[in-house]
C-alpha cells in the first residue's frame, strides 16, 4: 500500500454527511485523476451511497480503463443490509457478492467490516456470525487480508483481541486535535497488524478551518475543539504553511500508521493532497502544535 489511500465515500454524493453532491462526471474525472497519480490505495465500502453508488462509479471508471491497474490495491467493506439490517454472516458473503458486482473486479485483497458498532460484539462472533464469514473468505482465498473498520476505539480493540483480523481502521480518533487512536494503532503496529487512519481533516475542520466548517467527526463538537483549531491554523499560518498540510502530514510521520485515507470528490482534490504530502514544514512547528491539543476528554474516543 502507498503512505495515502484515497477515500470514496465523497465519490458516493451523499449530501446529507457532506453538503454537496457529486455528479457521475465529477466521479469519472476524480477517478481518472487517482489511477494516473502517484496515490495506488482506494478505500470505498458497500455501503458507500444510494445503492452503492461510489463501488458503482468506481466500477465504472475500472470498466472504461479496461481493468484496474494491477499496481493499484483496492479495499473494500461489508455493510448491513439496507433494509433489514440484517449483519450475520449470510449477509456478509451477500455484500461482498454485490461488491464484487458493481466494482467488475473478481476480488478484493483487503475487506473490512465496516462500523461493527451497527451490531453487538457477541452477535458479530457468534458461529454464524459476521467474524466467522469474513474469516472464511479469507481461508478460501477469496481475500487476503480481512479488516475491521469503525469508529469507537475500545469495540475496535475487542475486535482485535480475538486474533481474527490483519489490519484495524479507525477514522477521526488520531488527528491534531484528537489522539483517541494511539495506544489502538500503536498496539496494533507491534503486533503486526496493519494500522489505517482514515479523517486526518476530522470529517473537514482541519483542512477547511474551524470557521468554516463547525463540525468535528461529522458531528456538532465542544467550542474548544474549535478554538483549538483557531490557534493551530493561527501557529500554521505563522510558518506560512496551511493547516490541511499539517493535519496530514501529522497522521503521515507517525511510525505506527501504515496509510492515512483522506477522501476526495474532484480531480483538484487529488492532486492537493498530494501537495501536502509532500510539502516541506518547519520542525519547529510540530511542538507548538502539540502544546494546543485540546484536553482528552473532548476526543471522540
Amino acid at each position: 500500500m502507498t503512505a495515502l489511500c484515497v477515500g470514496t465515500s465523497p465519490l458516493a454524493s451523499m449530501k446529507r454527511l457532506y453538503g454537496y453532491d457529486v455528479s457521475d462526471e465529477r466521479a469519472a474525472s476524480t477517478l481518472d485523476a487517482v489511477f494516473d497519480g502517484p496515490i495506488r490505495f482506494i478505500d470505498t465500502s458497500n455501503g458507500y451511497g444510494e445503492d452503492g453508488s461510489a463501488e458503482r462509479r468506481i466500477g465504472a471508471a475500472i470498466a472504461a480503463r479496461s481493468g484496474l491497474p494491477a499496481d493499484i490495491v483496492l479495499a473494500t467493506k461489508v455493510d448491513p443490509d439496507p433494509e433489514t439490517g440484517a449483519f450475520d454472516g449470510a449477509r456478509v458473503r451477500a455484500s461482498y457478492e454485490e461488491s464484487l458486482e458493481r466494482l467488475g473486479v473478481d476480488r478484493v485483497p483487503l475487506l473490512h467490516l465496516h462500523d461493527p458498532e451497527r451490531i453487538s460484539f457477541d452477535e458479530a462472533v457468534a458461529p454464524g456470525g459476521a467474524v466467522e464469514a469474513l474469516v472464511a473468505l479469507k481461508e478460501a482465498g477469496a481475500v487476503d487480508f480481512i479488516g475491521v473498520a469503525g469508529g469507537p476505539v475500545d469495540l475496535l480493540q475487542q475486535y482485535l483481541d480475538t486474533e481474527a483480523f490483519d489490519v484495524v481502521l479507525s477514522h477521526n480518533r488520531y488527528t491534531l486535535l484528537d489522539r483517541s487512536a494511539q495506544r489502538l494503532f500503536e498496539g496494533a503496529h507491534e503486533r503486526g497488524i496493519g494500522v489505517i487512519n482514515a479523517a486526518p481533516y476530522g470529517g473537514g475542520m482541519l483542512a477547511k478551518g474551524p470557521d468554516t466548517q463547525s463540525k468535528y467527526g461529522y458531528g456538532e463538537r465542544d467550542d474548544r475543539i474549535a478554538d483549538a483549531a483557531r490557534a493551530m491554523q493561527a501557529a500554521c499560518e505563522r510558518y506560512g504553511v496551511p493547516l490541511a498540510a499539517a493535519a496530514l502530514q501529522f497522521s503521515l510521520r507517525a511510525a505506527f500508521v501504515d496509510s492515512t485515507v483522506v477522501g476526495v470528490s474532484s480531480p483538484e482534490r487529488v492532486a492537493e493532497t498530494v501537495g501536502f504530502a509532500t510539502l516541506e514544514l518547519p520542525d519547529e512547528l510540530w511542538p507548538e502544535l502539540e502544546s494546543l491539543v485540546p484536553p482528552s476528554s473532548l476526543w471522540l474516543n
